[in-house]
């Protein structure tokens, strides 16, 4: 146990620590709120791409299991739900389902799932992360798009008049968005390239391999950063209840229901673990584009994150480093 506790904590330390480093670096000025728009660039539109191809040039079809993957999504299909049957169909309601579950997966997850489980468990991650903003987005954008059209027809959607469209509009230009990103594109592209049997080039795979490895350090760090520069003010209290959703009851449902299909071992462990991440960016674009709990959003990502660093500590010493 003791053993078992320490693996845990020295991989979870290196996460805290860089974290840490980013929120000083922020806080001492080192890095300026304009810089970090074009940091999380650096990260998700280079950095991001070379390390999800890479990973997943490697891997054949046969070799993925998306049972976790279906328990996940059925567990976020209860969260988001039961956010819009209590909260009501409206925009604030589906935007705070969308914070109550969409997951970090990718600035934190990658790396820590990386740093606990290795190659084994980032495949396994990144079997959720190639459809996570596709089936989420996708379904956001539509449920907020039916809500606008809701809250119009009660006269109640207010600047937003020009904002609704044609169902089917919606339905494409949010597959569109969500397929050309640089988060599932070149999870396909790996995939596909794997399928070939070819091997990268050295003179490829190289420059690849050192893109990777920067991908770790410098998204964490940059978690620190954002944090530095996030108010929280009057919205705590809602926005650590809503955090709370996200870190605790979201795994917990979906520990539940992989135990309900027959899910267990890495698979399952991975699946909680990002389940317990915290709130992800994207849902912040959300509140903007829709003009809606904008404020409460962003102190929900900052709280969420801060919450994580405990949260996720104790659901790593529960399943355990191999579990």
């Amino acid at each position: 146990m003791a053993a078992m506790n320490s693996l845990v904590l020295l991989s979870l330390l290196p996460v805290v620590l860089l974290i840490a480093s980013g929120f000083a670096a922020g806080r001492a000025g080192w890095i300026r709120p304009v810089a970090i728009r074009d940091l999380s660039n650096l990260v998700f539109l280079l950095l991001t791409p070379a390390l999800l191809f890479r990973t997943m040039s490697r891997v054949h079809v046969e070799q993925l299991d998306f049972t976790p993957v279906a328990a996940y999504f059925l567990a976020v299909v209860i969260l988001f739900g039961g956010t819009l049957l209590v909260q009501g169909f409206n925009r604030r309601a589906a935007v705070l389902a969308l914070a109550g579950t969409f997951s970090n997966t990718v600035m934190i997850g990658i790396a820590l799932i990386g740093l606990m489980y290795g190659p084994a468990g980032l495949v396994t991650l990144l079997t959720l992360v190639s459809v996570h903003s596709l089936v989420l987005l996708t379904s956001a954008t539509v449920v907020l798009e039916l809500a606008v059209v809701h809250e119009q027809r009660q006269g109640a959607a207010g600047s937003l008049a020009g904002v609704a469209r044609h169902p089917l509009a919606t339905v494409l230009l949010a597959l569109r968005n969500a397929l050309l990103h640089p988060v599932p594109l070149p999870i396909m592209a790996g995939l596909l390239f794997a399928q070939t049997g070819w091997a990268i080039p050295a003179v490829i795979d190289k420059p690849l391999e050192l893109l990777a490895s920067a991908f770790g350090p410098l998204a964490l760090v940059l978690v620190g950063v954002t944090l530095a520069n996030t108010p929280v003010g009057k919205h705590w209290r809602t926005a650590l209840a809503l955090a709370g959703v996200k870190n605790l009851l979201h795994p917990l449902l979906v520990f539940g229901l992989c135990r309900l299909l027959g899910v267990g071992g890495l698979p399952m462990t991975v699946m909680v673990v990002a389940a317990s991440l915290p709130i992800g960016a994207n849902v912040f674009l959300f509140s903007q584009r829709y003009q809606v709990a904008e404020e409460l959003i962003t102190a929900s990502v900052a709280v969420s994150t801060a919450l994580a660093l405990v949260s996720l500590t104790l659901v790593l010493l529960l399943l355990g480093p191999t579990a």
